[in-house]
């Protein structure tokens, strides 16, 4: 069955929501023969090891979804980037990164948009990662298009996909500017699935006028709701301030950061769950041979969550162990 179509072309708007565009200050300045940000990080991979994993941030025109909560426009482009400006950038990276054995692209948006990703790049960079094991580029589920079936043809490495689900909460999800359900994230994987590509997936941690204690359970909610759909990994991220609206939303009493404790629950029920998953399929027996299901928690500013000085080291730390042990 071929891949459904959705093409931001012919959409009759482009889910831009002016209450959401005017609360932003301005763009960073970015170069578009340059990723705004590189590292390599280990990672507990499918296979059951820890690897390296050059992360890669591309440069290129902001996503088409203005997501309540986004703060990833920042470092966009307004324009398409010309032809060739992508691959510049991979191999920039690639020249100054030390080696890895899997390479995340994220482009602050959808890598199958045509006007993010020139298609016709796409035998380019596949070229480039060729050598890795994985491959992971990140996209909406209503763009997983035809764009899709034709990189992964190109590509001789493992694809994997990596879609915000955000929440399985219907109401939240619908509240966040989504432009989607929890059905068309359903059918997304089915899709994605069908051609053996792996799926990720991000989950938010309470996300706006959700309480500490509804966050903590939606979240363990969407993270099970995500593995029935046939993710193979969530990354739990803590709903952050500091993209305008959202600090217009602090401002108005219907947004508070999630508190460090809160993370942690969340980590450690959803743990359970992967490992009775992991349990199920056999991967503990079979070490290296059947994919794990993971989860991991995202661990980017996360002094912020804080409320004790004196233990948010050893907490973020205990934090980065269980995301490299499962």
């Amino acid at each position: 069955m071929p891949f459904e179509t959705f093409s931001p072309e012919t959409s009759p708007s482009r889910f831009k929501s002016p209450a959401i565009v005017a609360a932003r200050g301005p763009k960073n300045s970015v170069d578009t023969t340059r990723p705004f940000a590189m590292h390599v990080e280990r990672e507990f991979c499918a296979s059951g090891v820890v690897e390296d994993v050059a992360t890669l941030f591309l440069t290129n025109r902001e996503c088409l979804f203005d997501c309540l909560m986004c703060d990833l426009w920042k470092n966009t482009t307004n324009e398409r980037v010309p032809n060739g400006a992508i691959p510049e950038q991979i191999r920039f990276a690639q020249s100054h990164l030390p080696s890895a054995q899997h390479i995340k692209l994220y482009n602050s948006g959808n890598f199958f948009d045509p006007q993010a990703i020139p298609p016709q790049d796409f035998r380019e960079i596949a070229k480039l990662v060729s050598n890795y094991k994985t491959v992971i580029v990140e996209n909406h589920p209503k763009l997983c298009n035809e764009n899709l079936e034709r990189f992964q043809d190109l590509c001789e490495t493992k694809l994997e996909v990596a879609m915000g689900l955000e929440t399985s909460h219907a109401p939240t999800l619908h509240l966040l500017n989504k432009q989607m359900t929890t059905d068309d994230f359903k059918r997304a994987c089915e899709l994605l699935l069908r051609k053996n590509i792996r799926i990720r997936s991000f989950i938010l941690l309470k996300p706006p006028r959700t309480s500490e204690i509804e966050g903590v359970q939606r979240a363990i909610e969407s993270v099970q709701f995500a593995i029935n759909c046939g993710v193979n990994c969530c990354v739990v991220i803590p709903t952050r301030p500091g993209n305008g609206i959202m600090d217009q939303l602090i401002k108005e009493g219907d947004f508070a950061p999630p508190i460090m404790a809160s993370l942690e629950s969340v980590f450690n029920e959803t743990l359970s769950i992967i490992t009775t998953t992991n349990s199920q399929n056999g991967c503990f027996s079979d070490l290296g041979t059947k994919e794990h299901c993971r989860v991991f928690v995202d661990i980017w500013d996360a002094k912020k969550f804080s409320r004790c000085q004196e233990c948010e080291s050893s907490r973020i730390e205990r934090l980065v162990s269980m995301n490299l042990t499962q």
